[in-house]
């Protein structure tokens, strides 16, 4: 098991990872964060993405979706932003914020290594 400073390290060499943090999305607040630049505060985007999982969590509801939210993926012109919703004991109501380069990094194994990291995660 990984505790939040290992599983972001772990996060942060994901290739092409501009910074990454773990956030709680009651309150909006990051429990821990690594990386980032001057364009990108993850204090910040901790909290403005705590509205878009809330937002996708009462819109699932109103729709009667009766499915779990495994990531949320928002495309910009240079990055990609990851949010993935982890489920794994003691972490309900986290989510692990990624930022990626979209010219250095691979989508599909960034989730791949996301969902590794939320199953070693160990808060």
């Amino acid at each position: 098991m990984a505790n939040t400073e290992a599983s972001l390290k772990e996060a942060a060499a994901i290739e092409g990872a501009i910074g990454a943090a773990l956030v709680d999305y009651t309150s909006g607040m990051a429990l821990g964060t690594i990386g980032g630049s001057k364009e990108l505060d993850l204090t910040v985007a901790a909290a403005g993405n705590t509205d878009v999982v809330r937002a996708k969590v009462r819109a699932m509801e109103m729709l009667g979706l009766n499915e779990e939210i495994e990531d949320i993926l928002i495309t910009l012109g240079t990055q990609y932003h990851l949010i993935r919703l982890l489920k794994s004991r003691g972490t309900n109501g986290l989510f692990l914020y990624l930022a990626l380069s979209k010219d250095r990094a691979n989508l599909a194994m960034a989730r791949h290594q996301l969902k590794k990291i939320e199953a070693e995660l160990d808060v």
